[in-house]
């Protein structure tokens, strides 16, 4: 019954007000779950756009976004006949994205973040705008977004741009997975596009959503890879015949830090139903990348541990502009700005970076000839190659994660005539985050393909029993091979194993 109550929370989400955590925003973007507006959410959008009604029918000053230019032409008011055309001119003459585009599934996510954001009430939107991205969001009409084109300041205007397009009956759409023409897609499900209305093609390009959901994906799978890190180290440990000692937990509270005491704890219940402490070891001390495990996976831990706060609050923000205020007041801000997220987004691949080096220290340690293994873990060493060459590769890998984690955010480019002087890049750190936290994935499926080849050359050994558990099914699923073959035909089954069998999403 449990189970089933979860699975029809899951099959809807019922947006009030209040903050959401990241918890809940996985949990609504990865099962798809039908997106439902609160009465007190449509209340709060309809009294925002009523008060901007109110205040264009009284006031004639100009309202930046509403009734004038955009950028450096933000002095150019602008009459009231064309104000819905000048919404339109600029979801059009902004949608300058390139490369290819993201994946849908992404976009989905992109989508989600914007609902939440004018959720809000504070961007003067009509009801019926946000009740039409919600039906395309529940609809999987998903719009095509090209990979580059934001500085992460003004918003992401040129990646939002494209997901505003179809709000026009234009820009491209997903089908399946081929694309399609939006009119076309519209034409053939009888959809009639909302349009624009003044300040809401602003509201829409403005913010930080595909930022924010570069960010959001990248830390997501990197909790994961955390999770991931524990076991396969673990595996390492077992068959590199690691002492133990470095895991004594009195070390680590003289240490202080909160990732290490919780990466040192994690790593003992692992192992302690093992006999690898009991084990005759052939060196007084280990390489770094097994004896400092706790020390530098734990620094990981508490930069994710910040990046998640980072990130949530985001998750919660109203970042367009101008905003409607509690007092009635339209006024402009810089809450476009993606500084906080550009930072993350390097400090995220940073981390991240490090876990793919150590990692494949780990492999080096395995494949060398040491500690009575044989050299590239063959049995018939010259004949085969062994595992020689996975090192090679996963040291590529690392090589290039040194240059994606190189900070995008100490990167500035002056944009419209000056006015836009200082930006954050905040969407090209993103990008470059996506990219490394990849290639980690596959450095760490290397890891445990390494060491599960090097447990089978410790055939008199025993693991703790849920090591053994998971080196059982892999093995039933991806049997070993003594003699050469091809490893990167089990790359993408490796991946699939370690986020299905350690509970990963």
């Amino acid at each position: 019954m449990h189970a089933l109550i979860f699975a029809a929370m899951l099959a809807e989400f019922i947006l009030k007000e209040g903050l959401i955590s990241l918890k809940e925003i996985i949990q609504v973007w990865t099962h798809r779950s039908r997106l439902i507006l609160s009465d007190e959410i449509c209340q709060k959008v309809l009294s925002g756009r009523n008060s901007l009604d109110q205040m264009m029918s009284k006031n004639d000053l100009a309202i930046y976004g509403v009734n004038t230019g955009f950028g450096s032409l933000c002095n150019q008011v602008i009459p009231d006949k064309d104000l819905d055309q000048l919404q339109v001119n600029l979801v059009k003459s902004h949608a300058c994205g390139t490369g290819e585009p993201i994946s849908k599934d992404l976009t989905r996510l992109v989508m989600l973040l914007k609902i939440i954001s004018l959720s809000k009430g504070n961007s003067a939107i009509r009801l019926s705008t946000l009740e039409f991205l919600v039906k395309m969001y529940n609809e999987d009409i998903i719009p095509v977004i090209p990979r580059f084109g934001s500085l992460g300041a003004s918003g992401d205007l040129a990646p939002l741009a494209h997901l505003s397009l179809p709000f026009i009956g234009k820009g491209k759409i997903w089908d399946d997975e081929k694309i399609r023409e939006a009119s076309l897609m519209f034409r053939d499900q009888n959809i009639n596009p909302c349009g624009l209305k003044a300040k809401e093609g602003l509201a829409l390009l403005n913010g930080t959503q595909y930022s924010l959901a570069l960010l959001l994906s990248s830390l997501h799978k990197s909790e994961n890879l955390m999770t991931q890190l524990d076991l396969i180290a673990s595996l390492s440990m077992e068959a590199f015949n690691c002492s133990t000692d470095f895991l004594h937990e009195e070390i680590h509270l003289l240490r202080n830090q909160k990732g290490q005491i919780l990466t040192a704890e994690k790593i003992r219940n692992i192992l302690h139903s093992g006999e690898l402490a009991s084990r005759i070891k052939q060196s007084v001390q280990d390489p770094y990348s097994f004896r400092c495990i706790p020390q530098v996976h734990g620094a990981t831990r508490d930069s994710l541990a910040y990046i998640h706060e980072i990130t949530e609050r985001e998750v919660n923000a109203v970042t367009d502009n101008p905003l409607l205020l509690s007092d009635g007041e339209i006024l402009s801000g810089g809450n476009f700005h993606a500084q906080p997220l550009a930072l993350c987004a390097d400090y995220l691949s940073i981390a991240m970076a490090e876990m793919g080096s150590i990692s494949e220290r780990r492999i080096y340690q395995l494949i060398n000839g040491s500690r009575g293994l044989p050299d590239f873990l063959t049995s018939a060493p010259g004949l085969n190659s062994g595992y020689m060459i996975v090192q090679y590769s996963a040291a590529a890998l690392v090589s290039i994660n040194k240059q994606l984690a190189s900070p995008s955010s100490v990167d500035s480019i002056v944009t419209s005539k000056g006015q836009e002087d200082h930006v954050s890049m905040a969407a090209n750190a993103g990008l470059k985050c996506v990219d490394l936290v990849q290639n980690v994935t596959q450095i760490l499926a290397m890891e445990w393909m390494t060491a599960t080849r090097a447990w089978h050359f410790r055939a008199d050994w025993k693991l703790p029993s849920q090591l053994q558990t998971l080196v059982d099914l892999y093995l039933n699923e991806i049997p070993f091979i003594d003699e050469d073959h091809i490893p990167s035909d089990q790359f993408k089954s490796t991946i699939d194993f370690l986020q299905r069998e350690m509970g990963l999403s």
